[in-house]
């Protein structure tokens, strides 16, 4: 009888072992993953985060939990899912998509550590005291996408030297579009071009805007980098090809569907380096020390089919530039 107990407390006893063991273990840190588009276009991006997670060791569902917050193209959301991923108490915030994001993030917590992704300095929105020593909880990676603008009205020029009249197409929801319009301003002064802004923040006033282009004798186009306007580049593909409106994008997104031509920086690799720093944040850095990384490559894409369908012949000197021509 003796034996028989001694057996069922060393049998109940293992039994609580793998319990006990779990019990002991330190819990997965959770990501927060603030976003200014949707799930769906920002999918190869969201892929790219993940890679630069891995690459520090953390895999989503496995040694990390990732919480996504998407504001579906209404900046106006971003404050509120902000505050909602602060009271998930999570360890990190990858704030992505436009600088409304991390300045949602910003306004949510100061202790936080949060990485951006954005198209603009960082310093000049107030996010961080300088690229070198970032200060506070905030860093990232400026893809310094407002600094590429006199180079992409260079190549609009090239391609399209009678273009004396340029339209710029702004989103009036994003808190930065009259901003970066002041550097498309000096721009294009320093060209002699003249420029003609319109605005849209929906599907029926991206029509409204490349009616107005035509109307105001738009020859060129320039999409400003926005998360609404990268979930309507197919609207916006098929427009300047309806109006035979030469245009030129930031992102190589927009040129895969069917644009004139990209130029920019790789954003894919952007979200994996943010990934990278998240990671490395989770191991103990603090985001003070990790300095604003900025991209050290620009990609020029050319669809070719979509020069011909407009009646434009690519100078070689574009061609032997350009990093992908799309056939």
């Amino acid at each position: 009888m003796l034996d028989l107990r001694r057996r069922q407390f060393l049998l109940g006893a293992a039994a609580a072992w793998p319990l006990a063991a779990r019990a002991q273990q330190p819990a997965m840190p959770v990501i927060g993953f603030l976003n200014s588009g949707s799930p769906a276009e920002r999918a190869p991006f969201i892929a790219a985060f993940r890679q630069g997670l891995k690459e520090t060791a953390y895999i989503e569902g496995r040694t990390v939990t990732i919480e996504y917050r998407f504001a579906e193209g209404r900046y106006d959301r971003l404050p509120s899912l902000a505050s909602d991923l602060v009271r998930r108490q999570v360890a990190v915030i990858a704030a992505t998509g436009d600088t409304v994001s991390p300045l949602a993030a910003k306004g949510a917590t100061t202790a936080i550590p949060i990485v951006f992704v954005i198209g603009s300095d960082p310093v000049k929105e107030g996010l961080v005291a300088s690229f070198n020593r970032p200060g506070g909880n905030i860093t990232g990676v400026s893809i310094i996408s407002s600094a590429l603008v006199s180079k992409q009205f260079e190549l609009l020029h090239e391609l399209v030297p009678q273009a004396a009249v340029v339209g710029i197409l702004l989103n009036p929801s994003n808190p930065n579009a009259d901003f970066e319009l002041s550097d498309l301003q000096s721009a294009a002064r320093s060209m002699g071009l003249q420029l003609v802004v319109v605005r849209a923040n929906t599907e029926g006033g991206i029509e409204s805007a490349f009616a107005s282009l035509v109307q105001q004798h738009a020859a060129a186009l320039l999409v400003e980098p926005d998360a609404f306007f990268l979930t309507r580049r197919e609207q916006l593909v098929a427009l300047a090809a309806h109006q035979a409106i030469p245009t030129i994008y930031t992102l190589r997104e927009y040129a895969a569907t069917g644009g004139l031509m990209s130029y920019g920086t790789n954003l894919a690799d952007a979200y994996r380096q943010a990934g990278v720093y998240v990671g490395r944040i989770l191991k103990g850095t603090k985001p003070a020390d990790l300095p604003v990384m900025q991209p050290t490559k620009f990609e020029l894409v050319i669809n070719a089919v979509t020069a011909r369908m407009l009646g434009l012949t690519v100078p070689p000197s574009l061609l032997s530039v350009a990093d992908e021509v799309i056939e």
